[in-house]
């Protein structure tokens, strides 16, 4: 039996008094808080950027600040891991880690609102690091957040838990996208007649909604884990894993810096075209990766880390995947989860820009997108859920590529058309019904794919691939719309997602054929 086997459903009266239960309204606002940080860094601040006179390719590379989504994996075993000192023997595990992520958003977002970007090139160095740090203590809370629900309630709530839990992150996602843009507006920051103290307070009283979240984690009870750790390990083993850790991280950072010079030779010798660009890029990135993933081997073959902690942390929940499924279907399911959300995500990043630069007004970006679009998409997620219910993970999850890639057609129309506000509702409906769709089913078939001996970790891995490479390739979209125009970007976004169908035809029939497999094996 898997961790997605439910038993009778209750009628709808006992299904609606759960949800006055202590652990799905605290999952609404925990869902908030999580819905808060990602359009600081990505919508909201790009307009932010674009007011301030900050060129295109230079606001669309700020959303690799949000790449530590891409890659809590890496140190989502550590939270699992590392107790905090006071605060874990106060507060617990979980809600620990969730106190210090929340104080650490806090603290970035109003990093970022005491910089004005428009004053030159040391004050957006500023901005990116604020942003970085944003995105990492971003992706830590999710990490958080995800184990405290399947640990804090029985299976039985954990599907009211996961919907309350994504009502609250649009909520957030909507005062943090069109709240931020109305705010700036009202207070008199526009498009060529830019005003920083109008972000700055904008930016702060988005840091002040975070403690939301803040009561809440001190509200709510530790969860009861009925599972002991497998090793018990000393406070010198905990921390020897922090510094190899941090050591690794530097060595990446280091290494990704260092090489930038040599790297930027190559490309200016071959040219600055997008594709020659991202290439380059993604060469230079897998260096400084391979450095990391090196130092890391090294120290612990050296004994500077206990070696089976070691195993446990980062190697067995990997292993087990490829155990289950086997190496090629493996290969196959991760090609799939790392290409699946290309098309809407590459689009995505340049979005706001686009809308603003064909003419539409933040109040009117701020109506279509960040309020009726986040409308649309919950009605898209809804839909999802119940045909993905009624007729299966991987029909749904052919539908929504295909209608993700195909949808990206109708902004090809509003790019020739210009400011139409009625063009403009039907791209954004068309656009956040298919995502909203498609998200619903990718989210089931993840759940489907990780062991319940590994769930924070595995689905950690697989919501990191998801989102890296098109974030990547996201952060070369002003390059190449400065290269082939709008109209041909949103027609490259959808031939990207192309191949995607083919993954999920091939990903369909592996695991077809790994279920009949199943009982001769057993």
């Amino acid at each position: 039996m898997t961790h997605l086997d439910m038993s009778i459903a209750p009628g709808w009266r006992a299904t609606g008094r759960e949800l006055l239960n202590p652990h799905v309204i605290a999952m609404l606002f925990l869902g908030f808080s999580a819905g808060i940080p990602l359009l600081l860094i990505f919508s909201s601040l790009s307009l932010w950027l674009r007011e301030a006179g900050v060129e295109r390719q230079a606001v669309t590379f700020f959303s690799w600040a949000a790449l530590g989504y891409s890659f809590k994996f890496v140190w989502a075993p550590l939270i699992d891991k590392l107790p905090l000192p006071w605060l874990t023997s106060r507060l617990g595990r979980r809600r620990a880690w969730l106190l210090v992520s929340q104080l650490a958003i806090i603290g970035a977002i109003v990093g970022m609102a005491l910089v004005d970007p428009a004053s030159g090139s040391g004050q957006i160095a500023r901005m990116a690091m604020a942003a970085v740090l944003l995105g990492f203590s971003s992706a830590t809370q999710d990490i958080v957040i995800d184990a405290y629900r399947i640990e804090s309630a029985e299976p039985r709530l954990q599907g009211l838990m996961s919907s309350t839990y994504i009502a609250g992150y649009r909520i957030g996602m909507v005062v943090a996208g069109a709240g931020a843009l109305y705010l700036a507006a009202w207070l008199g920051s526009d498009l060529g007649d830019y005003d920083y103290q109008a972000w700055r307070i904008t930016y702060l009283i988005m840091a002040s909604s975070m403690l939301i979240g803040v009561v809440t984690t001190l509200i709510i009870p530790e969860p009861r884990t009925q599972r002991a750790p497998t090793h018990v390990y000393r406070a010198s083993d905990y921390l020897r894993l922090v510094a190899v850790f941090m050591v690794c991280a530097a060595v990446f950072a280091a290494g990704f810096f260092v090489s930038a010079a040599p790297f930027g030779a190559v490309k200016t010798a071959l040219g600055s075209g997008p594709l020659s660009g991202f290439l380059l890029e993604g060469l230079h990135f897998f260096v400084a990766v391979a450095a990391a993933g090196l130092t890391g081997w090294l120290l612990v073959r050296a004994g500077v880390l206990n070696r089976r902690m070691a195993r446990e942390t980062w190697v067995e929940p990997a292993l087990d995947f490829f155990r289950r499924y086997g190496l090629g279907t493996a290969v196959l399911l991760l090609a799939l989860i790392g290409l699946y959300r290309i098309s809407d995500i590459v689009l995505g990043v340049i979005s706001n820009v686009f809308y603003q630069d064909i003419g539409f007004s933040k109040p009117e970006i701020a109506t279509a997108v960040k309020t009726f679009g986040v409308v649309v998409s919950i009605v898209g997620g809804l839909l999802g859920g119940l045909m993905a219910t009624r007729y299966g993970v991987m029909r749904i999850l052919m539908l929504g590529a295909i209608l993700s890639a195909a949808t990206n057609l109708v902004f090809v129309l509003l790019a020739m058309a210009g400011p139409n506000l009625s063009l403009l509702y039907f791209a954004v409906a068309a656009d956040n019904l298919a995502a909203g769709l498609a998200s619903a089913a990718f989210v089931a078939f993840l759940s489907s794919l990780t062991s319940v001996s590994f769930t924070a970790v595995q689905y950690a891995i697989f919501s990191s691939l998801m989102t890296l490479l098109p974030k990547v390739l996201g952060g070369y979209s002003g390059s190449i719309v400065e290269t082939i125009g709008y109209p041909w970007f949103f027609i490259f976004t959808t031939l990207i997602g192309v191949p995607v169908l083919l993954l999920v035809w091939l990903a369909g029939r592996g695991l077809a054929i790994k279920e009949q497999a199943q009982p001769a094996r057993e």
